[in-house]
């Protein structure tokens, strides 16, 4: 295992060893896993098998996050510049992107030329839909890097579920304004995440165009242009997508519009799960505060971590944007999630107990301790919630 290792003229000799270096091989395989179902149904007939993989997602990961635990390791900073400067870790992230390709290309060829049922052909859907959500994490980590081959792998991984504005409009718009009631990407207490998805798919998608927008207005450019980075990846959508309806036929047309929904619901999931409640203070010139690591929800869950390239450690994450997957640090008394992000994700789709669980979690982080003043709250729920945590206490 490589060992990265500096001299300190005060410390001394500062070693280091990424124990999860060749672990982080989960992150490249993690979208291949459909083909797993793929395998079975082919071997076995049964059209159920076609599941394995949401399966293996929804209920498999959230019990290995919690039998194998979390880590709380961190890389010593005098070693940081070394890790980030590691090509290997860039080599991960680059060789994922055409993976999602290759997956929606052989679940596509799976409903085209086999007779399923309607209900293996929407779970087919919702499979590959989950998997190419895992490409706009892809793109996420991809999308913050500064070289010019991260940021069209970035591009291309977005094409995959045509979801090309969300690069401009999260580095731009959501980084800028997280943890503030004017985030469509921050989630509020009180707010389900069917509510959510009303607020955050249109709300995100209409920033991302508008930044884009004054940002080629200022070079006397149209928004319509090939130098909008949106629509260069909204390209690469057209021409994966139309090439798919014409060797497959018109049944891609629902495949492709529900994968394309599951996968930026997958988006949706974790937004909403990542800044709950969270809320930033104004300041006395009315500007916010600078986001620190308590202004997100983080997870040190081992396995789904290993699964997601480190985007559970949203917290360093957002307060240090530009760090590689590798590097990103865990702090103390910062607000942590009781499971990785797909248990989270269940979690969530019960507003009852997602409300029951995440509430009082909120109130009692140590920079809010139950003042509700502290914490971004639904409007529409507002009321309600006073009178049921005013005192900062669940009732009953």
């Amino acid at each position: 295992m490589k060992t990265y290792q500096i001299e300190d003229p005060t410390l001394g000799t500062i070693s280091y060893s990424d124990r999860k270096r060749y672990l982080w091989l989960i992150s490249v395989l993690m979208p291949a896993f459909p083909l797993m179902g793929v395998y079975f149904f082919y071997r076995t007939g049964m059209e159920w098998t076609l599941a394995i993989p949401l399966l293996t997602s929804y209920l498999v990961m959230p019990v290995l996050d919690w039998l194998i635990g979390s880590d709380e390791n961190n890389p010593p900073e005098q070693l940081v510049q070394q890790l980030e400067d590691d090509i290997y870790y860039r080599v991960l992230t680059c060789i994922t992107v055409p993976m999602h390709f290759v997956v929606l290309i052989i679940l596509a060829s799976v409903v085209a030329n086999n007779d399923l049922s309607p209900l293996s052909i929407l779970i087919t859907a919702i499979v590959a839909g989950s998997y190419s959500g895992l490409g706009i994490n892809t793109a996420h980590e991809l999308g913050h890097k500064q070289t010019a081959l991260e940021k069209w792998m970035a591009k291309l991984a977005l094409a995959v579920p045509a979801y090309g504005h969300f690069c401009v409009e999260h580095n731009r718009g959501h980084h800028t304004l997280v943890a503030t009631p004017d985030d469509p990407a921050s989630s509020r207490m009180g707010e389900s995440i069917y509510a959510f998805i009303f607020r955050e798919i249109p709300g995100t998608m209409v920033r991302g165009w508008q930044i884009e927008k004054e940002r080629l207005a200022k070079k006397g450019l149209p928004v319509w242009s090939i130098h909008s980075d949106i629509m260069q990846s909204y390209f690469f959508s057209a021409v994966l997508q139309g090439s798919l309806i014409y060797l497959f036929g018109w049944i891609m047309l629902p495949f492709l519009a529900i994968h394309n929904f599951w996968a930026w619901f997958q988006l949706t999931s974790a937004n909403y799960i990542e800044h709950y409640g969270l809320l930033r203070q104004r300041l006395d010139n009315g500007r916010y505060e600078r986001c620190q690591p308590h202004h997100s929800w983080n997870a040190n869950y081992i396995m789904t971590n290993l699964a997601l390239f480190h985007l559970q450690r949203h917290s360093d994450h957002h307060a240090n944007p530009t760090r590689r997957y590798q590097t990103l640090r865990n702090f103390k008394d910062i607000p942590e999630l009781p499971n990785g992000y797909y248990g989270m994700y269940l979690l969530a789709y019960i507003p009852w107990l997602w409300y029951r669980v995440m509430d009082q979690r909120v109130l009692d982080l140590p920079h809010i301790k139950g003042d509700l003043s502290k914490v971004n709250i639904n409007p529409s729920k507002r009321d309600a919630i006073y009178a049921r945590y005013g005192n900062g206490q669940v009732a009953g």
